[in-house]
């Protein structure tokens, strides 16, 4: 190595240009963020694990197991996105069809009442893809809603499983965070 690149080159691209890059990367992120919802806050890691799982994927990352290590990153974003975007809190829906009216009350007027009715379910199928779940719901009334219905059930599995991925990823993190360097 030349001294021209150590001492001149090297420092101007370490210390002037790759945080001139940083910041034009991060610029619109930083600039959508807001203080007032947990949705900025999983986006900003998440944005910070997809940057970091794309180096450890490059040519520039000298450790061994570099595709594991991005491939465990991938995964906590998808998981990321699956609790920000409450996909286990709503997944549900996809195993019933209602349709809902309002009905106004007569003893007082301008007031209705909200009545939903089911036009068909297939809750079985739901409870069969996540036994688990199920079993963990039905033992007990800790939940959200009481099991008295199907759909109450359904609700209760996806409160469980949101927050059982969230516990999940946090454990992978906890786990991993301190390997994830180069």
């Amino acid at each position: 190595m030349s001294w021209f690149y150590k001492n001149l080159i090297h420092p101007i691209v370490y210390h002037v240009i790759r945080p001139v890059k940083n910041l034009i990367r991060w610029f619109p992120v930083i600039w959508r963020d807001k203080d007032y919802d947990d949705y900025y806050i999983w986006h900003i890691l998440a944005v910070k694990l997809k940057h970091q799982a794309a180096f450890f994927e490059s040519d520039r990352a000298k450790c061994l197991d570099s595709e594991v290590r991005a491939e465990r990153m991938r995964l906590c974003v998808r998981m990321i996105e699956d609790i920000h975007t409450e996909h286990y809190q709503s997944e549900y829906f996809d195993y019933h069809h209602s349709e809902m009216h309002f009905i106004p009350l007569e003893d007082q007027p301008g007031y209705s009442t909200l009545h939903i009715q089911e036009i068909w379910e297939n809750y079985d199928a739901y409870f069969k893809k996540y036994p688990h779940a199920y079993r963990e719901v039905t033992k007990t009334d800790k939940y959200i809603f009481d099991n008295d219905t199907k759909m109450h059930i359904a609700m209760n599995m996806g409160y469980y499983l949101h927050n059982k991925a969230r516990r999940i990823l946090f454990k992978i993190l906890e786990q991993d965070l301190e390997k994830w360097w180069d």
